[in-house]
């Protein structure tokens, strides 16, 4: 497979028509068409299902879109690497949970980009077990995990601070009023939790001898659509605090406290292109500082 012609699949699976496809990409219709069947003939699937007007993927389709687009960000992004400037420029990638730890990352990110802001920034959204996948791939350059998180495969930096576990519970919730929450109070209560196993593990054995009561009505890897399904009652929402609020919804902190770390990871003997390793450098001097500082 060649890149140029994924490129040439990619433009064909946004634009779900042909015609429109090769205008973008200043091909005429039939070159096009041609490149496609001999991309499915190489690969041995039908991609399309075509009609007369547009055309849809097929389930082969669908994972080599996704495929594909990874192969060209990482093809993309490795050239930008190469690129010769006197000026540091260049894109980082970070993947990253929803989490507290994130506003001090956000705020090194903007201290980084006033002084080089020929530098751009990728921000990817998942959970810890996605994010790693990513970084395997090389899609990502680093990674801001919750803990606990298996990470003997990366370097990584500390991060300041520790977030703290909590409950989304609706405001008519008999738990509503409580200032803490214990595991006797969670006891029998259906609850929606992260779906990551290491996650799920360490909140049993915070429950400890009322694990055995634990319910778990859904999991998820997305705190706001977890958070809906808390406000139409489908069970108390499990989650790390975070500075936003849920309109229904009060969080109230678990009792004895569970606290998580969260660590910038990266993968181990990876070469660092200029404007990466500029800013590791950066991050962990102003980490130092920070952990060096009285207050």
């Amino acid at each position: 497979m060649e890149l140029r012609v994924l490129r040439y699949f990619l433009a064909v699976a946004r634009e779900e028509n042909i015609t429109k496809a090769a205008a973008l990409l200043h091909l005429t219709q039939p070159t096009l068409s041609r490149q496609l069947m001999q991309l499915e003939e190489e690969l041995g699937v039908q991609l399309f299902h075509r009609s007369r007007y547009h055309i849809i993927l097929t389930d082969e389709g669908m994972l080599l879109r996704r495929r594909a687009q990874e192969l060209v960000d990482l093809a993309d992004k490795t050239a930008q690497e190469f690129q010769k400037n006197p000026e540091l420029r260049g894109e980082i990638s970070i993947g990253s949970g929803d989490l507290e730890t994130m506003t001090i990352l956000a705020e090194l990110l903007a201290d980084f980009q006033k002084q080089h802001p020929q530098v751009t920034y990728q921000i990817y959204s998942g959970n810890a077990d996605h994010t790693k996948e990513r970084l395997e791939g090389g899609t990502l350059d680093l990674g801001l995990l919750l803990e606990p998180v298996d990470i003997s495969k990366y370097d990584f930096l500390r991060m300041p601070g520790k977030e703290q576990w909590g409950v989304h519970v609706r405001e008519d919730s008999p738990l509503a009023s409580k200032e803490t929450v214990t595991a006797e109070d969670l006891a029998d209560v259906p609850l929606i939790v992260s779906k990551r196993g290491l996650v799920q593990l360490e909140l049993k054995r915070w429950f400890g001898s009322y694990a055995e009561r634990i319910q778990i009505s859904a999991s998820g890897n997305l705190p706001y659509n977890m958070a809906q399904m808390a406000r139409a009652g489908m069970g108390a929402f499990l989650t790390v605090k975070l500075r936003c609020s849920y309109e229904g919804l009060r969080f109230i902190p678990l009792s004895p406290t569970l606290e998580a770390g969260t660590v910038l990871a990266w993968k181990k003997t990876e070469a660092f292109p200029p404007a990466l390793s500029a800013f590791m450098e950066y991050v962990e001097k102003c980490l130092v500082s920070m952990s060096d500082d009285p207050k």
